[in-house]
Formats: structure tokens, C-alpha cells, sequence
């Protein structure tokens, strides 16, 4: 049974009813829980939590701090290709979008990897379009050789892929795979996915059991938060997380909460969330999954990033780019989506250190 049969019989309406039917008691008793256990959860998601927002603050913060220390890890997406056979209504990728298309050769991603490494880099997010043809396994293995001559912790997000696929690249030297739903309402989900084969929600929600049973080392959930109800979605991606930390146990595990941004052809958010209520969607988080780790990147702005360094997340990135060839040529036409928090790396670093934290490069160091 893959997590696709556990969602099938769960009801969308269900959870939510459940969630929006919570109040302040069943709050009070989420945040007095030794354990908090999904109902528990809700309660969190819930409206009837914002009242109780620094409360969850507090104790997100005191269990990341007990679990993680003063760390807060640092990483890099590295584009290699902008080429997509999807249509997605939210990405810049998005194949009938009219931009310039771009996948790095050899030589190209070397030059990147350069460019990233003399920023102090140790740990990279690798991103492409979805293209199996021009962008798929052939291509994958040779930048992945490349890309480990430079960096000791190499993550992919890319499409999703066979188990024996994922195997391979893990035995070449793949460490972590990115996995996003975007969204776990099944109507929602076709109306954005109109074409490729992203349009196969089965195919993308059975990813991360193809992930475990491959045994690659971390796994990283998230939906995209505007394309439904997100509060809905997230207890979805918190019923998921659940069910890999039980079956895949061996595997490590992370969180993202990417807030839909403007991009090339973009749609605006059916369910905008507030920067309070991302925060509570941290503190959430964090109070049902002590030791699961959580990302935050350059969607969001500087304030807002500095303020929740110590709040519950445990990575961000820095000085991203989100076009192929970014960091050692600009070039803005290419991009999937525009990032808010432009700081040099070294300037996050600063504002880490601030916060009283340590930034980490490497990922798997005590604390990380």
C-alpha cells in the first residue's frame, strides 16, 4: 500500500470540517500535549490557534534549539535547465510560456559550481524543467558527476523518477530529492496541471515511497501554498510525512512552505496565507515533528526570513538564482519565478549570526 490508497481514503471535507470545527479548548490541549498527536495538529492549523501564536513561538523555538542547537544551515539551488513538457498555470517553466530555454552543457555547470563554491557553498539543490527526453537520466549522471567534484551534499529537484532510477542516482552520489505535491486537492490539481506528465497525480504522490524504497537519505515534502485551502494541504503533507517516517524510517526528512510567487504566465493564490499565518504554519509544523527539518528559502522577504531564523526552520537558502547559468551570467529572462530576498550570502550570514546561530555549509554536521 503506497501513500496514494491512504490518501484516496481520506476525505478532503473531512479534514477540513475537522479543522475549521476547532476551537480554543482543543488548542490549549494541542499545546499542553506531551506528544502532539494529528488532531492535535489541526487544532494548531487551525483559526482558532492565531490568538495563541507566541505561545507556539516560544515552544518552537525551544524544541528546534533542544534538537538542532544554534545552527541554521545554509544551501543553494543550482538551475541547469528551464526546458519543461508540463503546463503548469503557476511556473515560469510552463511549456507554452514564450522564453528563452536554456540547459547547461559540461562546461556550463562547471562554471557554475565554481561560481557557487567561491560564495562558501558546500550543499546544493539541484533544479530542472520537467523534460524526460532532453533532460533525464543521461543528463542527470553526467551533471551529478560533475556537481560531487565540487560539493559534499548534493539534493535534486527534479521529475519525479522510477525507483531503480532513484537508486542509480544514488549510488552515484545523490544524497537528498525534493518532491513537491503543489497540492493534495485532486480538482485543484487539474485545473493547474493541464498537460505532461505532471498532470498524473498518482505518478508524483507515489514519488517519495519510490524515494524511500531506494533508500536515498532525505526526503522533502512540501505544497504549494495558494493553489487550495492551504491549511487543508498542509495537514495533507503532515499525514504524508507520517506515514514515510513510519515505513521509510531509515530515510531523513524536510519541510517547505513555498508561498506562490510572479513568474512568467503565473496565477494569483486562491489562498493567500499572511505572514502570521505562516509563522503559525512553522510553529505547527514544528510542535507535531520535533526533529524533521524545515527550509525556507528566498520566496520570502529579508524581515520576514530574519524573523523566523529561531522560530522553528533549519536551513535557508541565500543569493539564489532561479535561471540555468544564474550565478556566473545573469540572466533575468530566463527564470522560473522572482525571489524577494536579494541579499548577498554573506549578508544572511551576518543576519544568522545576529540571531544568535551558527550557519552550517554542510549538511549532515551534529545540529543539522
Amino acid at each position: 500500500m503506497s501513500f496514494y490508497q491512504k490518501w484516496e481514503q481520506t476525505s478532503w471535507d473531512d479534514i477540513q470540517l475537522a479543522l475549521y470545527s476547532k476551537g480554543a479548548t482543543d488548542v490549549e490541549h494541542a499545546l499542553a500535549a506531551k506528544k502532539v498527536e494529528h488532531d492535535d495538529f489541526l487544532a494548531l492549523l487551525s483559526p482558532a490557534a492565531q490568538p495563541y501564536l507566541e505561545a507556539m513561538a516560544v515552544k518552537s523555538h525551544q524544541l528546534t534549539r533542544q534538537r538542532f542547537g544554534n545552527t541554521l544551515g545554509m544551501f543553494i539551488p543550482l538551475y541547469l535547465s528551464n526546458l519543461c513538457a508540463n503546463e503548469c498555470s503557476y511556473c515560469g517553466f510552463s511549456m507554452s510560456n514564450r522564453i528563452k530555454r536554456k540547459t547547461l552543457s559540461e562546461k556550463e555547470i562547471r562554471r557554475e559550481c565554481e561560481a557557487i563554491k567561491a560564495k562558501g557553498y558546500d550543499t546544493v539543490l539541484v533544479v530542472t524543467g520537467e523534460h524526460e527526453t532532453k533532460v533525464g537520466m543521461t543528463y542527470f549522471l553526467t551533471a551529478l558527476s560533475i556537481i560531487r567534484q565540487y560539493f559534499s551534499y548534493v539534493m535534486f529537484e527534479v521529475q519525479p523518477l522510477a525507483e531503480s532510477e532513484y537508486a542509480q542516482l544514488r549510488e552515484a552520489g545523490l544524497d537528498g530529492v525534493m518532491v513537491y505535491q503543489e497540492t493534495y486537492h485532486s480538482r485543484a490539481y487539474a485545473t493547474h496541471h493541464l498537460r505532461g506528465k505532471k498532470a498524473d497525480m498518482r505518478w508524483r504522490l507515489e514519488a517519495p515511497d519510490r524515494l524511500g524504497k531506494a533508500g536515498i537519505d532525505k526526503i522533502g515534502l512540501g505544497s504549494l501554498i495558494g493553489l487550495a485551502d492551504w491549511r487543508v494541504d498542509s495537514a495533507f503533507t503532515a499525514l504524508h510525512l507520517e506515514y514515510l517516517r513510519t515505513r521509510y524510517w531509515r530515510s531523513r526528512y524536510s519541510l517547505s512552505f513555498p508561498r506562490l510567487r510572479p513568474c512568467t504566465g503565473g496565477v494569483e493564490p486562491v489562498s493567500p496565507i499572511s505572514d502570521k499565518e505562516l509563522v503559525q504554519l512553522i510553529c505547527a509544523y514544528r510542535l507535531r515533528f520535533h526533529d524533521v527539518e524545515m527550509s525556507l528559502s528566498t520566496r520570502e522577504q529579508a524581515a520576514m526570513r530574519d524573523g523566523l531564523f529561531t522560530l522553528g526552520v533549519t536551513s535557508v537558502s541565500a543569493e539564489s538564482s532561479t535561471q540555468p547559468g544564474g550565478y556566473a551570467q545573469d540572466n533575468a529572462e530566463l527564470e522560473q519565478f522572482a525571489i524577494d530576498d536579494t541579499r548577498a550570502t554573506t549578508d544572511v550570514a551576518a543576519a544568522i549570526r545576529r540571531a544568535g546561530l551558527q550557519p552550517v555549509w554542510r549538511d549532515g554536521l551534529p545540529g543539522w
